[in-house]
């Protein structure tokens, strides 16, 4: 069958056939035309036209197609969408073709080796990750193509899998692709799919190659030992090779992930303490990263992010960073002028990356040209900095001169976006290039004088020379002259009212013309890829400036975000203590706007405040209260100064949570049962250096399982794992173990009572509250006055410990007794403890009250 196409339809399955698993953008002249089901698929995820075209059978095939100049659109709707898609560029000049122009597969997109400008975030990276187990080892290797990054991780023993989820999460790569032969690999999978949704998993296949890329990117790793590591980063450079189909030699850096040096966060910490994605929509909206962000580069902005999630653990290095912060923010002159140099800087990661990978413009390289030349003034700035660590970024960066002075010569200030057309090179940076510029200019010129010339040679005063596309150069003559035209001229064309003729000087001269225009074209397209190479040859030195302007826009940034919002630094210790005067919650005061925050000490250590138990009303701010201690010891060990009035802080390894509801439908996994997993986390891993943050443990059962385990997750964690514990309950019975614990302090957020009315003073005090009001909360929440009514005369039952005689529902409409409470529903409100509820689980309880009222004796 595949005999009868055409030969263009032979060479498309042919090419197909290789690429089954990709999009094939096939490219012919100016459209990317895709056929069969891969025009059905493509026309109907971007909503384009679906049409059909001869190819040599009786049916017309499927097709449809998209302009090559907008392509990477589309393309990136279909990265988006999961699709791989794979580019067939014409790789031979149709001119010189003999037959039909060849054709191959120049690279292979997917969403892990993206490069659209559509698909990139400015502020964030897109790794790929490669997953590869040996034995009780799995490894992870992390590859970001547009910046150069490259990391790996590896998970041990029975806790190889989560602690690479960890990694996993925090990264939240684009693509994971996963070698053979993982244990768990379907939970792995439901895992991926579950809370990393946007990213698209592949699968390795091992190909017969006998390439050794990791001595080509890492000639000098110290990881080359690892058989693991350097076996699962072969594979993910063969992988990344095969794809991209270019050198990629500015991946030329393995780093280890060291935890050892961070403290870690696992996912569930980073999702409740919303540190660069909020629990509402995703966004960076109300985050600690939006709250701190006043970088002014893209890798700045990156770096920025990274820092936030890894904290670190190092006095030292922590102390190094608060100096250097410390010195931006009391130098507003240095910031300032600082600032607005760094402004001037592109984003020199995704520069670098474009030239390697062969799809960079000129502007990039005006992008270059503009960086390099700030960074003589930047480098002048940091030289009179005291901060150690400023002077060590300061000499990291490295000036390029060489490099600047090629692009200033070599390059226009506005070129065109094609590199393939011409108009990028300066006049006078390439003799031969001016020359055939000469040429091209001289034509009006030229035309002139041969005009002249031809009229006194010939006697024919009113003849012409012209050009058009069709017939090029040409003379024309009057009808009525005609005759008079010499034997020489050569007739081309007959007009109505006139000759067209041509000479063979004319022609000689057209063919110059045409032949400048092309060469142009060709040299300057030359001399852009000797100009690519040059920088190529530097892209070490350029990444290593491009980290050191990284790392000073994050210092000035946090600088920045404490002067404008009234931070200050924290002492450091190593007396294993947390104590905070006036602390604010960085997010929360900054959401508040014109409403002032209310700020409250803290008080942790080892010894007689390990343990803190917060009771209190609902809705009064007991969770944000310690999700501003966790920020604040986060910002602490990040470098930043912080919200307060006064503090000293000690590390800690890590930061646990266990806050709010939320089921996992994913994994088939109740409310209960995720916080029943959190807290089998918490009590697994945290150690006496951690600060565990409990909000509510045993909310999802009844009252009396709930307050069982909450009691026994406390004494574990007070006999067995000693950390610093903040911990927030209903269970008001819970604040005795004050008195049988040492290390335990009840403390309870105040509350002022104004009749039935109470007035939420978010201060935490010192000593145990026994009231939740969450009839008061469902008061706010709008439920019927009828309810609220009703729930209040059964409040004041449970809250005497005796039965009352509660007045019977009134009768509906009709007459009847209209009971609310039937034996059923009595028996089930006996059970219940009002006063431990959430505000959630009062609005629920109340709302379903309701509804059974409605059913049994009408509306309320």
């Amino acid at each position: 069958m595949a005999a009868n196409y055409t030969p263009m339809v032979q060479q498309y399955l042919e090419v197909k056939r290789q690429h089954q698993d990709e999009l094939l953008f096939f490219r012919l002249g100016d459209f990317y035309e895709m056929f069969f089901d891969d025009a059905l698929t493509a026309s109907r995820e971007l909503n384009i036209t679906l049409t059909g075209r001869a190819g040599g059978l009786e049916e017309r095939i499927p097709m449809c197609g998209v302009p090559y100049h907008s392509v990477d659109g589309y393309i990136a709707k279909l990265i988006k969408k999961g699709y791989r898609i794979a580019i067939c560029e014409q790789v031979e000049d149709p001119k010189l073709a003999k037959g039909i122009v060849e054709r191959k597969v120049v690279k292979i997109i997917t969403p892990g080796t993206a490069l659209n400008e559509q698909l990139l975030d400015d502020k964030h990276n897109r790794f790929l990750v490669f997953l590869q187990q040996e034995g009780s080892r799995l490894c992870l290797v992390a590859a970001d193509i547009s910046t150069g990054e490259c990391q790996w991780f590896t998970g041990e023993g029975a806790e190889m899998l989560s602690s690479v989820k960890e990694q996993l999460y925090r990264i939240q790569p684009a693509e994971a692709v996963i070698y053979s032969g993982i244990d768990n690999l379907d939970k792995l999978e439901a895992w991926l799919k579950a809370k990393l949704p946007d990213c698209a998993v592949s699968y390795y296949q091992e190909e017969n190659e006998n390439a050794d890329y990791f001595a080509a990117h890492f000639a000098d790793s110290e990881y080359a030992d690892d058989a693991l590591v350097h076996s699962a980063a072969e594979h993910m450079l063969r992988y990344l090779h095969s794809t991209v189909k270019a050198d990629l030699t500015h991946i030329n850096r393995l780093t280890r992930i060291a935890t050892e040096r961070f403290m870690n966060l696992d996912a569930t910490a980073i999702r409740n303490l919303e540190l660069v994605k909020n629990m509402r929509d995703g966004t960076k909206r109300g985050t600690l990263l939006d709250v701190l962000d006043f970088t002014v580069t893209s890798m700045g902005a990156r770096k920025l992010r990274s820092w936030i999630e890894c904290p670190l653990l190092d006095l030292g290095q922590i102390n190094a960073r608060q100096q250097a912060v410390a010195e931006l923010l009391n130098n507003l002159q240095l910031r300032t002028a600082l600032t607005e140099e760094m402004k001037k800087i592109f984003d020199l990661e995704r520069i670098i990356s474009r030239i390697e990978v062969g799809s960079a413009n000129a502007r990039d390289l005006v992008s270059l040209r503009s960086s390099l030349a700030v960074l003589p003034g930047i480098k002048e700035l940091l030289n009179s900095a005291d901060s150690r660590l400023l002077s060590h970024w300061a000499r990291n960066l490295h000036l390029h001169q060489e490099i600047y002075d090629t692009l200033a010569a070599a390059i226009v200030d506005e070129p065109p976006f094609s590199i393939r057309e011409g108009g990028m090179i300066r006049s006078g940076y390439d003799m031969e290039l001016d020359e055939l510029h000469s040429i091209a200019k001289d034509n009006k010129t030229w035309m002139q004088n041969f005009e002249q010339k031809i009229k006194e040679e010939s006697g024919i005063k009113t003849l012409k020379v012209g050009y058009n596309k069709v017939f090029g150069y040409y003379i024309e003559v009057s009808k009525g002259q005609s005759a008079s035209v010499p034997d020489y001229f050569v007739r081309k064309q007959t007009l109505v009212n006139a000759e067209r003729y041509i000479v063979p000087e004319l022609k000689d001269f057209e063919n110059k013309i045409l032949s400048a225009k092309e060469k142009i074209e060709q040299l300057e397209y030359y001399i852009f890829n000797n100009l690519r190479e040059q920088i190529r040859a530097k892209i070490p030195e350029i990444q290593e400036t491009a980290r050191a302007l990284a790392n000073i826009d994050v210092l000035a940034s946090l600088a920045e975000a404490a002067f404008k919002y009234n931070y200050v630094r924290p002492e450091l210790n190593n007396r294993s203590e947390i104590r905070i005067l006036d602390g604010r919650h960085p997010v929360v005061e900054r959401l508040l706007e014109r409403d002032i925050f209310v700020p409250n000490d803290t008080n942790l250590n080892s010894t007689d405040e390990r343990m803190i138990i917060i009771t209190g009303p609902n809705m009064a701010g007991k969770s944000t209260y310690m999700r501003q201690v966790a920020l604040l010891v986060l910002m602490t060990q990040m470098g930043s100064f912080i919200p307060a009035r006064q503090a000293s802080i000690c590390p800690v390894d890590k930061i646990f949570t266990r806050v709010g509801a939320s089921d996992d439908l994913a994994t088939g996994q109740s409310t209960f049962m995720v916080e029943m997993n959190e807290v089998a986390q918490i009590l697994k891993y945290a150690t006496k250096n951690s600060l565990i943050i409990l909000d509510e443990v045993g909310r999802g059962t009844s009252t009396f399982d709930g307050m069982s385990i909450a009691r026994a997750v406390m004494e574990y964690i007070h006999e067995k794992i000693k950390a610093k514990t903040l911990f927030a309950t209903h269970y008001h019975q819970l604040i005795e173990l004050e008195n049988t614990m040492d290390g335990v302090k009840n403390y309870s957020v105040a509350v002022k009572e104004r009749g039935n009315d109470i007035v939420f003073l978010r201060r935490i005090v010192r000593g145990g509250s026994d009231k939740s009001y969450g009839v008061h909360v469902a008061r706010l929440a709008g439920l019927p006055k009828k309810v609220l009514e009703r729930a209040n005369e059964f409040l004041k039952e449970y809250d005497s410990g005796e039965p009352q005689q509660v007045k019977a529902a009134p009768q509906n409409d009709g007459g009847m007794m209209g009971s609310l409470f039937g034996s059923a529903l009595q028996q089930r409100l006996a059970n219940m403890d009002v006063m431990s509820m959430t505000p959630i689980e009062a609005m629920n309880t109340l709302y379903k009250l309701q509804e059974e009222a409605k059913r049994e004796g009408g509306a309320l």
